[in-house]
């Protein structure tokens, strides 16, 4: 069954490639980083701090659209104003400050790896005509790589600037953006040569998501 202004049999992807236009996805950055290996990863979360929040300015200023998409700390019941209001109460504050969620930010809650499972984030990027996406954040050779195969399955094209992304351990971030780039055909560029394609259409009303607000 479909409804109104669903695609076909809810198929999953977007127009692809150049037919749409891009979203920027911002990974796992609204963060506590009180778990295992968290300090391992907070030297390259500061180098990507600054860079991101470039990327995410300029993406605004083009008119496309920004998604977070982040994990929920184990937190079933909070929404993604609690998880934000989390991060800023922890020592780490200042690698989230700089690239906090917008008022009218988009925000996917994720419950694993990839930014696609059990989500509805193909089903938004379906309704923006979004047909490339610029995956960014952390952790490169975790959560950025499945969700750039994921993407990859789905047609959509995959940018991923190397500048913006963080690891654990950077001999394992190298080996994934090479099969980013080998297998999956993304784009492996500096964050200052991200081109970004006009967003289609203006943001749903319904899916909007305010970030100190309820759900």
């Amino acid at each position: 069954m479909t409804g109104p202004g669903q695609p076909p049999s809810y198929r999953a992807h977007p127009p692809g490639g150049a037919a749409g236009g891009s979203a920027l996805i911002v990974i796992d950055m609204v963060n506590t980083y009180e778990y295992e290996d968290a300090e391992l990863l907070t030297p390259a979360a500061e180098r990507v701090v600054p860079v991101l929040a470039g990327l995410i300015g300029r993406a605004r200023d083009a008119g496309v659209p920004v998604i977070y998409a982040n994990d929920n700390f184990g937190l079933w019941r909070s929404h993604h104003g609690e998880l934000l209001e989390a991060a800023l109460r922890r020592p780490h504050a200042d690698l989230v400050e700089p690239i906090r969620p917008a008022d009218d930010s988009l925000f996917v809650v994720k419950t694993r790896h990839s930014v696609f499972h059990d989500t509805p984030l193909s089903y938004l990027l379906w309704q923006l005509e979004v047909g490339t996406l610029v995956l960014t954040g952390q952790v490169t050779e975790q959560c950025v790589l499945y969700s750039a195969l994921d993407a990859h399955i789905r047609h959509f094209e995959v940018t991923v600037p190397r500048d913006a992304v963080a690891s654990i351990h950077p001999h394992l971030e190298a080996a994934a953006l090479e099969m980013m780039e080998r297998n999956m055909g993304a784009r492996i560029v500096a964050a200052g040569d991200v081109m970004f394609r006009g967003a289609r259409r203006p943001v749903p009303e319904g899916t909007r998501q305010r970030s100190g607000g309820g759900s």
